[in-house]
């Protein structure tokens, strides 16, 4: 439904409402204005629920958002505290529904338990939902509970009532796609450049480039809260899988490919923190696949070019719990091959060598790799191919294990891959320095992954991920688990091989998959794909 259509209906919408508010005003129980804001808000909340009168209702629930809207931040929390604690269910006749259902099991008596078993609460928030704005107040309530839940855990009965009556006011059906371009209303771009929450809109400049001739940017609007995004994905048009982001996010140099077969889905931003919980993505790429399939035909492939937010956290948890295991002897020897005689475990070294990190005494036992992972993995480590070429297999190879690990439902998997992997895609290819931005390399030492939507196999995957927890993958992802090892580099001033008692070196720099050069292959690129310009 075009903007115009949807302002002009809530608009209508607002008026008939605020009539019959102003007519049901002398009905209405509304507590004076002269008691206390939050004990005004408290009166009027039990009020609302008293109320039979449609018109009286109305006028209440407008009285009440508009005293909610003016309560300062402590009296905003006594009052959740006061909905969570308040409005619960009838004990006694839950009780006795509950018995009734297990003396004469019947689907009557299942509905009248679990009418019961509804705490008035919920009625309560469906009321304050029927007011101009109604819609908005509460999922900002539920913005601000969110950030007390840990430390009031007594919140969460509120937060499950929200949650619960936003999945069914935010449902598929009520939601309205809409294309973003340049000729957007400027305050739903600004809205964009505040909510981008993957990759930063670095200005106008930067959203321009965005929202250029080769992107698509599509947005979920409900009418409930107008001019307000829900969700919103970017897309690049490109010839190919791109590998990495920073060719997406540079401005254009030269005019766009003529031609695209690969639609690369780039950027997925939740808009609203108090609608957490509700699911809009997977309806959100999959209706942007039709889209993009009817404009542009000529689009066959739909991937994405994603981050693995958790991986850094899970290796480092793996290597504090004793991770040498993690590294293939190749790769072990690979990266212990760079370590400087500062780096020996000082207990391994004589009282008057390791305070001032002097050459260590004949026998000294050499750092772990998995000690000197962090270490290497520094400053701009990447740009310095000794270190790259090391430190690339094995991460590559651990990226790709913690991937595939078998969903348990445990909540164990990388919350970008649970997403993309349940909606049905597949792990497509993993790539090397595919975000070289800060953010990227703290997350997952800059590795991003491409998951394919082949409309093909989306429901198959789907179900052999839900049900079993199979993640589906390429050939190239299964290589690169079995990828072979490096064989180790030249130490650093000969430190290595004396504490390993030979005179050696290694081979030079080391080899990576297929036998090439480490320090010169491209990544987990394959051939006849590149990113996109």
């Amino acid at each position: 439904m075009p903007t115009s259509i949807t302002m002009g209906a809530r608009t209508w919408l607002e008026r008939l409402w605020s009539g019959i508010a102003d007519r049901g005003r002398p009905y209405a129980d509304v507590p004076a204005i002269a008691r206390p804001p939050l004990v005004r808000a408290e009166l009027l909340t039990r009020s609302l629920l008293s109320e039979r009168g449609e018109a009286s209702g109305a006028a209440v629930a407008r009285e009440l958002l508009s005293v909610l809207h003016d309560l300062n931040a402590e009296d905003r929390a006594a009052f959740r505290q006061f909905l969570a604690t308040s409005f619960l269910p009838d004990e006694a006749a839950l009780r006795a529904a509950a018995q009734a259902y297990l003396d004469e099991p019947s689907a009557a008596r299942a509905m009248m338990l679990f009418e019961k078993a509804e705490p008035p609460r919920q009625e309560v928030l469906r009321r304050m939902n029927m007011a101009m704005g109604g819609t908005a107040a509460l999922v900002n309530m539920r913005r601000e509970l969110l950030g007390e839940l840990k430390k009031h855990p007594e919140l969460k009965p509120l937060d499950v009532d929200l949650q619960h009556l936003f999945a069914s006011w935010f449902n598929r059906g009520f939601l309205e796609l809409r294309r973003i371009d340049w000729d957007t209303p400027a305050a739903i771009l600004e809205k964009l450049i505040a909510y981008e929450a993957v990759h930063e809109i670095m200005g106008w400049d930067d959203l321009r480039r965005r929202l250029g001739p080769d992107r698509r940017c599509f947005a979920f609007f409900h009418r409930a809260l107008p001019g307000e995004p829900l969700i919103f994905v970017e897309v690049a048009l490109t010839q190919g899988l791109a590998s990495a982001v920073q060719p997406l996010l540079a401005p254009q140099e030269g005019p766009a490919p003529p031609e695209f077969d690969t639609a690369i889905f780039y950027s997925i931003s939740n808009c609203q923190e108090g609608l957490r919980g509700v699911s809009f993505g997977n309806f959100l790429i999959k209706q942007v696949v039709e889209e993009l399939k009817a404009e542009l035909p000529e689009i066959r492939h739909f991937s994405t070019l994603s981050p693995v937010p958790g991986f850094r956290r899970w290796l480092k948890r793996r290597l504090e719990r004793g991770g040498d295991e993690l590294f293939r002897a190749g790769e072990d020897a690979a990266i212990t091959a760079l370590a400087t005689p500062a780096d020996a475990p000082a207990a391994e070294l004589p009282a008057a060598e390791a305070p001032d990190g002097g050459e260590p005494a004949e026998g000294a036992a050499p750092p772990k790799a998995a000690a000197l992972l962090d270490k290497l993995a520094t400053g701009e480590w990447w740009l310095d191919p000794a270190r790259e070429a090391a430190l690339r297999p094995p991460l590559l190879r651990l990226v790709a294990e913690y991937l595939t690990r078998p969903n348990t439902g445990m909540g164990n998997i990388d919350p970008v891959a649970r997403f993309h992997l349940g909606n049905g895609a597949r792990l497509e290819r993993i790539n090397w320095l595919g975000n070289t931005a800060p953010r990227g390399m703290a997350e997952s030492y800059g590795v991003m992954v491409n998951y394919l939507y082949d409309p093909d196999s989306i429901e198959a995957n789907h179900e052999a991920f839900t049900r079993s927890g199979t993640v589906a993958r390429s050939v190239a992802v299964d290589a690169m688990l079995a990828m072979p090892a490096l064989s180790a580099g030249k130490g650093r001033s000969g430190y290595l091989p004396r504490l390993l008692g030979g005179s050696g070196g290694g081979s030079g720099g080391g080899t990576g998959e297929g036998g090439k050069p480490a320090a010169k292959a491209p990544g987990s690129r394959t051939s006849g794909t590149k990113p996109a310009a």
